[in-house]
């Protein structure tokens, strides 16, 4: 429709410039988020907030993750780089979101953007948030790939406690993940694109 918004959910962390510290002391900057009023002239109407997000009735986005389990990802290398917090650490990506949606006779749908609290955070965080509703699947990144393929068996053992009936895994999991996951829980592993 011509001229209609568009509602978008941000928290304000995501605002922040960040950087990746590099084997030389030196810092890699990444692509800023668009700011509030760049959004807004696009046509989003922004809601900045750190507070969990009902929307079209049945589709929830997170607030921050808690990072209680022993399986959960080591972090990523990630610093805020500019005045007035150049070099400071930023490994747990706080304003990581995931999203679920409630589907009809099947249960919670779980989309991970890429885990970086660690998957069985997000599962975890997701069956307290719903405890009417079982697990039915997750998909996204599982950031089991590079320094992380230290804990693929423990997340793999771990995530049988879901019974999810499918598992998409796709760009951060990794292959070996991918792997480990075909091999524990066969067919209700889904193939995705971008597995490195």
């Amino acid at each position: 429709m011509a001229g209609a918004r568009c509602p978008i959910t941000r928290t304000p962390g995501m605002f922040s410039s960040r950087a990746m510290r590099l084997p030389n002391g030196g810092l890699r900057f990444m692509d800023d988020v668009p700011s509030i009023a760049d959004l807004t002239a696009q046509g989003a109407d922004v809601v900045c907030t750190t507070e969990p997000q009902l929307f079209l009735d049945d589709m929830f986005s997170s607030a921050a993750k808690s990072r209680a389990s022993r399986c959960s990802s080591a972090g990523y290398p990630v610093r805020c780089a500019r005045p007035p917090t150049a070099g400071k650490p930023d490994e747990l990506l706080m304003d990581e979101r995931w999203l679920a949606v409630n589907v009809a006779n099947k249960g919670l749908v779980v989309l991970s953007a890429c885990s970086h609290a660690g998957i069985i955070n997000v599962l975890k965080h997701a069956r307290a948030s719903f405890p009417e509703a079982p697990l039915h699947a997750v998909m996204g990144g599982l950031h089991l790939s590079g320094a992380n393929e230290a804990i693929i068996p423990q997340t793999v053992a771990a995530m049988g406690e879901f019974k999810l009936a499918q598992i998409a895994a796709g760009h951060c999991t990794g292959w070996r993940a991918i792997a480990a996951l075909a091999a524990a829980f066969g067919d209700k592993v889904a193939g995705a694109v971008g597995g490195r």
